[in-house]
């Protein structure tokens, strides 16, 4: 856990982490934080403010949405299924599997940007347009502290772009990092990739991470953000904590939240999150896609967690993009009258092929 990481719980029970001292907001409340401001750093009309020491950051968040102020803690945002567990809450190597389609079929057109850990060098995508245009900043770091052991989760970037391109043969991946090899990011990183896709939107967006609130509600400026993306279907998972208690942003009525399936894809996989909130579920038990090579791992491996259910469905999505709008594609993938509903878990998407 990175040092300035707090626990707060405002709510017996309803715990939640934030960046310790940090409070964002835009410019009017950077005006309205001053007496208790010690910094302030602005990035794409964010303010990211640091207060002085012993000011309740979530009683100050309050205070200044009673005023009107769009505020918020600086959220502590992790990778599924880091923390939470699951029945594989590690990657496991797996054997070789074959390249899913030419790259000149399928979804070709179609973009899906994928907020994550990076994305690692791979035969599936290693000739493709895309992956030789990212940029230095998308590559995923296998071991980041040099201690010769695979960080916690390193590699689930790839693992994710893995799924989506079985789902989507020919699709395009915009890898963007936000979180680190340990699976950990923030409500900061998070808005700064949304509103950096306001300049050139993708049709799809995988969040495969996430949290929980202090206050159990949607962020005020991540809401904001999502709606300036109105033509990209967000897809993110419920997270892997075996309850309804909503999962943020997964829980935002503007993202296809998506839980998980257990390995025969009839019922709900233990470890996933559900509730009236979530939108959809796949299968999320013992899948195997594409994985850096380190170690023990020669480029694949078996990972479980919502993380990857939700990768399965934003390829469905983007498959079905080809020859319809992101929105259209997205309610033909979850059209109840073409696959079953599962009491509190949304309609079930079933494994691509």
């Amino acid at each position: 856990m990175d040092a300035d990481v707090e626990q707060v719980e405002p709510v017996p029970g309803a715990p939640a982490l934030i960046r310790r001292g940090q409070v964002l907001t835009d410019a009017s409340g950077a005006a309205a934080l001053a007496p208790w401001t010690v910094a302030v750093v602005e990035v794409e009309g964010i303010h990211r403010v640091r207060l002085s020491p012993g000011v309740d950051v979530c009683d100050l968040v309050v205070t200044l949405r009673e005023r009107g102020v769009r505020a918020t803690p600086n959220h502590v945002l992790a990778g599924q299924p880091l923390f939470f567990g699951g029945p594989a809450s590690r990657p496991f190597p797996t054997a070789a599997l074959p390249a899913p389609g030419d790259g000149r079929a399928g979804a070709d057109g179609v973009t899906v940007a994928l907020a994550d850990t990076g994305l690692a060098d791979h035969p599936w995508w290693r000739k493709s347009p895309w992956f030789l245009e990212r940029g230095h900043d998308t590559v995923e770091v296998p071991d980041s502290d040099g201690d010769g052991v695979l960080d916690p989760q390193a590699g689930h970037g790839t693992f994710i772009a893995g799924l989506i391109v079985q789902s989507a043969p020919g699709v395009r991946i915009r890898p963007i990092r936000v979180l680190n090899g340990h699976g950990v990011g923030d409500e900061a990183g998070l808005l700064r990739v949304l509103r950096r896709l306001r300049t050139a939107p993708p049709q799809v967006l995988n969040l495969s991470f996430g949290g929980h609130t202090f206050d159990d509600r949607p962020s005020p400026l991540v809401e904001a953000a999502l709606a300036e993306l109105a033509g990209t279907v967000t897809v993110a998972c419920a997270g892997n904590t075996a309850s309804d208690r909503p999962f943020w942003p997964a829980a935002s009525p503007q993202v296809i939240a998506v839980g998980a399936l257990d390995a025969a894809e009839r019922a709900g996989a233990p470890f996933s999150a559900y509730g009236s909130w979530v939108d959809a579920c796949a299968r999320g038990e013992w899948l195997s896609s594409a994985f850096p090579e380190h170690g023990e791992f020669r480029g694949y491996a078996r990972w479980s967690g919502t993380s990857f259910a939700a990768a399965l469905v934003s390829g469905a999505i983007a498959a079905a993009a080809v020859d319809r709008p992101p929105r259209e594609a997205a309610e033909h993938v979850l059209d109840p009258e073409r696959g079953r509903r599962i009491p509190d878990l949304g309609v079930a998407v079933p494994m691509p092929g």
